[in-house]
């Protein structure tokens, strides 16, 4: 499986394109807000030849969600999402105008995600793991195969995500990682919703929250 981040928007949000021999791809995040984020985007996937199958989030907050529509659109794929964060995604317009952005309303759902039903394009598939506590329906992704997993906003280099906004609780958010990240193996790469990528054993090692 490869994976390739873009930054984009003015937080800086973590889009991931992952894919693997098939050419199947899928694109987590998609927080492309101009129209040059977009190209870029389209431009990649374009010059390797992907064929995009899904649009997954992570969460529901508006700066992983405003290139939703685009990406829905453009390439006629469904969107997944957990089943608590719809009522956030539904208030993702209200949401990006506190902040100052205007992001248009993203699709609703076509498939609700569980840890039951990993999610699948080509030959690989990533195990769901609900980790609430930065949003109530907030996941993670995990390639155990390829021992890596996108941590949305839950965990990051040496700090952890905010809780402060709705539908975040603190103890939530530290039982999340402490039940569901901190017991993969050390050698796990981490890639979280903002900023560098970083591994499970550094952020034990590091992590001040932890």
């Amino acid at each position: 499986m490869q994976l390739k981040v873009f930054y984009f928007n003015e937080l800086r949000v973590c889009t991931y394109v992952l894919w693997d021999e098939t050419k199947e791809c899928i694109i987590v995040d998609p927080g492309c807000e101009s129209a040059n984020e977009q190209q870029r985007l389209q431009q990649f996937i374009t010059e390797n030849q992907l064929k995009p199958v899904q649009v997954v989030n992570t969460h529901a907050h508006f700066d992983h969600v405003l290139g939703n529509l685009f990406v829905a659109k453009t390439y006629s794929i469904p969107s997944a999402i957990h089943e608590g964060d719809v009522q956030l995604l539904e208030k993702a317009a209200q949401q990006s105008a506190m902040f100052g952005f205007t992001v248009k309303p993203p699709p609703l759902p076509d498939r609700l995600l569980t840890e039951e039903e990993p999610v699948c394009f080509g030959h690989s598939q990533l195990q769901v793991l609900h980790t609430p506590g930065h949003s109530p329906g907030g996941i993670c992704l995990y390639a155990a195969d390829d021992k890596f997993v996108l941590s949305g906003d839950t965990l990051f280099q040496e700090s952890i995500g905010r809780t402060d906004l709705t539908g975040g609780n603190y103890d939530q958010l530290l039982d999340s990682i402490h039940t569901k990240l901190m017991t993969l193996p050390d050698e796990v790469r981490v890639f979280p919703g903002h900023g560098p990528a970083t591994s499970i054993g550094e952020e034990k090692r590091n992590n001040p929250f932890i």
